[in-house]
């Protein structure tokens, strides 16, 4: 599925609407160059489980943990790791095999970690059609 978005609120919207749909076990790759728009898409994901808490890109923690949602939300951003291992140092088995919802972004970057089914979403710029125009896809990997 493809969806143009023409602002952070069509692009939260969307995010939103993707939560309300999330399932246990749920695992979100989030793509997209930096200031894309995957930390608003992210905030409405958590929006759409029920989560009221404040959702930061969690750079320099690697993990956020939302628990007082519909289903529990971890938000992995492993940008700066320096090891695709050091993911074990987490204990990410206890989130990607969890009850709740995992979003990852720069997932591409642990991706031998990752089990066969996940959700991948793609946000792009198009910067002809405007400052906030997104192209976003998502997709079931399997």
């Amino acid at each position: 599925m493809q969806r143009i978005t023409r602002s952070p609120e069509e692009t939260f919207a969307l995010g939103e609407e993707l939560g309300r749909l999330a399932k246990p076990g749920g695992i979100y790759c989030l793509n997209g160059d930096l200031g894309v728009g995957k930390t608003v898409f992210t905030q409405g994901f958590a929006a759409g489980l029920g989560i009221r808490d404040p959702v930061n890109s969690p750079t320099f923690t690697i993990l956020q943990v939302y628990e007082e949602g519909r289903l529990p939300l971890y938000h992995f951003d492993v940008y700066r790791l320096g090891d695709p291992e050091e993911l074990e140092e987490i204990g990410y088995e206890e989130y990607f095999f969890g009850s709740g919802v995992c979003l990852i972004e720069w997932a591409g970057r642990v991706a031998d970690y990752l089990p066969a089914e996940t959700i991948s979403v793609t946000i792009r710029k198009v910067p002809e059609r405007g400052f906030s125009y997104r192209e976003i896809d998502v997709e079931e990997e399997t």
